[in-house]
């Protein structure tokens, strides 16, 4: 499964990489509201909640399906600009169709969730709609789903009041840290952009980012299958200090693509493609392969010593055999006319990390 970017045509000056305050706080927020997501930041969130004052809490906990499962998309910039209050005022200049769908998207489930035309603010099915579905995930989405069609201007400066009080709270003290990692990866993908190329820059982004063949797609490794275009608007790249181990792209209609990425570690781990994991997982839902790898688990055998050993025959262990090895849970070494195989352990004990971290990501 792969999220594809057209950039077909798309001139070097449309792959952007910079820094936003929004999205960066929008990881935060994603931060306090998952902190399982991020063992790393677990005492980073649990001293910011102790310190949080109770009506900001309220107010977390009342909007937190902005950035909980997914973001929406307006909390994303795809212009980031200097400071927190400036991009907040970008915001605001978002239509109220715009900003209200988006809001609706995360609050109703993900983005799956499509609100097209007519409006729900004009449009009394598409209304009910939406408000069925945030019924359907809970009474506080619900509660926000009706104050947010009734009133649009007053949830969106109420939302915008909560963002400025995070400021005060946590933000500021947490960002004029992660600014200086930031402002660090920027130089660098920047650097490597206009020395080697949009694919060397893709490529110190993260190992689930690459460039097609041809140059004509952005793909990133990702549970999803879809295909979205930016050959008119360009690609905005936002690294994140607080996004680890997520990898967020917004791709909605209407919407500039945006890639949140994770800045690399001292020693960053290259993340096992989701085919990997995949291919994995289909090896071991067999019950013969887990037997077999139950034997090798004991040492290495060969095909014949496997046959013997579970009543099987040698041509039906040959194949699961090549299954396991496809998917690199076996290796196999040559002793003369035998050909030994032995369980890669490494793989097997970190395949519940990788399907974790594709995921995530």
């Amino acid at each position: 499964m792969t999220l594809k970017i057209d950039i077909t045509g798309l001139p070097s000056e449309g792959l952007r990489f910079a820094a936003s305050p929004l999205a960066e706080l929008t990881a935060m927020l994603h931060v306090l509201a998952e902190p399982g997501h991020h063992p790393q930041l677990a005492d980073w969130a649990g001293d910011v909640w102790a310190g949080l004052p109770p009506e900001l809490a309220e107010r977390l906990w009342e909007a937190e399906f902005l950035w909980r499962s997914s973001r929406a998309d307006f909390l994303v910039p795809a212009r980031p600009r200097q400071t927190l209050a400036e991009e907040l005022d970008d915001v605001d200049r978002i239509g109220d169709d715009a900003y209200v769908t988006s809001a609706l998207i995360t609050t109703c489930g993900s983005n799956r969730v499509r609100f097209g035309s007519p409006s729900p603010l004009a449009d009394a099915a598409a209304r009910e709609r939406a408000l069925d579905l945030a019924q359907a995930r809970g009474a506080r989405q619900e509660a926000f789903a009706e104050r947010l069609l009734a009133d649009p201007a007053v949830m969106r400066a109420r939302v915008r009041q909560t963002l400025e009080l995070c400021a005060g709270a946590f933000f500021d003290a947490a960002w004029t840290k992660a600014a200086v990692a930031l402002a660090t990866d920027l130089r660098l993908k920047n650097d490597l952009l206009k020395r080697q190329g949009t694919e060397a820059a893709l490529a110190s982004v993260s190992g689930a980012v690459s460039l097609t063949p041809d140059g004509s797609h952005i793909v990133v490794d990702k549970l999803q299958d879809h295909v979205t275009s930016a050959r008119d608007s360009g690609v905005t790249f936002l690294p994140s200090v607080f996004g680890r181990p997520h990898l967020v792209v917004v791709r909605a209609p209407g919407w500039q693509p945006v890639v949140q990425y994770p800045v690399a570690e001292a020693e960053p781990l290259e993340p096992v493609p989701l085919e990997t994991v995949t291919l994995r997982l289909e090896a071991l839902s067999h019950p013969v392969r887990l037997r077999l790898l139950r034997t090798l688990a004991r040492g290495p055998h060969t095909t014949s010593e496997l046959a013997h050993a579970w009543e099987l025959s040698p041509p039906e262990v040959s194949r699961h055999l090549a299954v396991l090895r496809r998917a690199g849970l076996v290796t196999t070494q040559r002793q003369g006319r035998y050909v030994r195989y032995t369980l890669d352990l490494a793989d097997l004990a970190s395949l519940g990390g990788d399907l974790l971290a594709a995921v995530l990501r």
